[in-house]
C-alpha cells in the first residue's frame, strides 16, 4: 500500500471591494487598454481595513473545510504560505488555527511569494506521507494591497487580494494511477533577488517596505522556468502534457499563461484562468483559481491537474495530482 495525499476540499474568499482598471486610471498614469493589453488583468479586489491575511486566510480555511466535511478539530496540520502575514512574528497560521477553535496542531508559515502555495503543498506532503500528520490544511493568503506603491504603474495594476485553501488527507491506495499528489518539483536561485523584491524588512530597513519589479525579464524567465518545471513534475510521475486535464497556473500574468501553454502544446482551454478578474494574488494565486474551476464544475473527481507557480527569489515549481 501506498500513503498519497488526498484533496477533500478547496475553498477560497475575496474581499468585497473590487477594483476597476477605470479606477485606477483615476489615481495614476494608466489606461484599461494598456492595462488589458500587456496583463489581460480587468479587476482586482482589495482588503478593506477591517480585514487582514488571516481573516481572508480564516474565510478560505473554513469553505475548505465545509467542502471537505470534515470536523475542523481533526485537523492537524496547518502550513500557511503568505509574504504578507500580519505580524513579522508569530505565524499568520496560528492566528487562523485559533479562529478555526483549534486547540492544538502544528501551524507554521512558509515564505517563497508566488511559488509559496507550491512550497506549502509539498510540505504537507511530505508530513502526511511520513505518517507524522493525517489531516492538512493548506492555505495560501495575502494582502499584496499593503505592500505595493500605489504611484507605479509598473506594479500596482497588476496584484490584489485574497486566499484559497485546500483540505489534504492522508490515505492509503494500493492504485498507482489514483486519486492524490502524485508528484511535486520545486526550484529556486536567489542570483536574481533584484528582479522581483521588496525593498525593506525588519532586519534591514526596519521597515515593510514596497514591492520592486523589473516585469520583462520576470517574463522571460517564467516562461522557460515554468514549462520546464511543469514537464519535470509530469515526468515524475510517469506521464505526458497529453495525459493532462487542467492546468491551473499562477495567476500572474495572462501572457505568460499562453507563452507557457504554447511551449508544452497544451490546448488553451485546458488552462484554468482568473488573472482577469482577480489579478496577481501571489500564494493565494493557484488555490484560488483551483477553487474557482472546482466550485464551477470544471474539475471533476479522477481529472489529472497539474498546479505551477514562479515568483520572487526566483522561486517555481509545480505539482501534479489526481483530484
Amino acid at each position: 500500500m501506498t500513503i498519497r495525499s488526498v484533496i477533500l476540499g478547496t475553498g477560497s474568499f475575496l474581499p468585497a471591494r473590487r477594483v476597476s482598471n477605470a479606477e485606477l486610471a483615476a489615481q495614476v498614469d494608466t489606461t484599461d487598454e494598456w492595462i488589458v493589453e500587456r496583463t489581460g488583468i480587468r479587476f482586482r479586489h482589495i482588503a478593506g481595513a477591517d480585514e487582514s491575511t488571516s481573516t481572508l486566510a480564516t474565510a478560505a480555511a473554513k469553505a475548505a473545510i465545509e467542502a471537505a466535511g470534515v470536523p475542523a478539530d481533526t485537523l492537524d496540520l496547518i502550513v500557511l504560505a503568505t509574504a504578507t502575514p500580519d505580524q513579522t512574528f508569530p505565524a499568520t497560521a496560528t492566528r487562523v488555527q485559533t479562529a478555526l477553535g483549534i486547540l492544538d496542531c502544528v501551524a507554521f508559515d512558509v515564505a517563497a511569494v508566488c511559488s509559496g502555495f507550491l512550497y506549502a503543498v509539498q510540505v504537507a506532503d511530505s508530513m502526511l506521507r511520513a505518517g507524522v500528520h493525517r489531516r492538512a490544511l493548506v492555505i495560501g493568503a495575502e494582502t499584496f494591497s499593503r505592500i505595493l506603491d500605489w504611484e507605479d504603474r509598473a506594479t500596482c495594476v497588476l496584484f490584489g487580494d485574497g486566499a484559497g485553501a485546500i483540505v489534504l488527507e492522508a490515505q492509503d491506495t494500493a492504485d498507482e494511477g489514483g486519486r492524490g499528489i502524485l508528484s511535486t518539483k520545486l526550484h529556486a536561485d536567489g542570483r536574481y533577488n533584484d528582479l522581483l523584491y521588496v525593498d525593506g524588512g525588519p532586519s534591514t530597513t526596519q521597515t515593510v517596505g514596497k514591492l520592486r519589479m523589473k516585469g520583462r525579464e520576470v517574463f522571460r524567465h517564467a516562461v522557460v522556468n515554468l514549462a520546464a518545471v511543469m514537464e519535470e513534475s509530469l515526468a515524475a510521475a510517469g506521464l505526458v502534457s497529453a495525459d493532462v486535464d487542467w492546468v491551473v497556473p499562477h495567476q500572474a500574468n495572462a501572457r505568460i499563461l499562453d507563452a507557457t501553454a504554447r511551449k508544452l502544446g497544451l490546448a488553451p482551454e485546458k488552462v484554468v484562468v482568473t488573472v482577469d478578474r482577480h489579478a496577481n494574488t501571489s500564494a493565494a494565486s493557484v488555490p484560488l483559481a483551483l477553487d474557482t474551476a472546482v466550485r464551477d464544475g470544471r474539475i471533476q473527481q479522477g481529472d489529472l491537474i497539474v498546479l505551477e507557480a514562479m515568483g520572487g527569489g526566483f522561486t517555481w515549481g509545480a505539482a501534479v495530482l489526481r483530484f
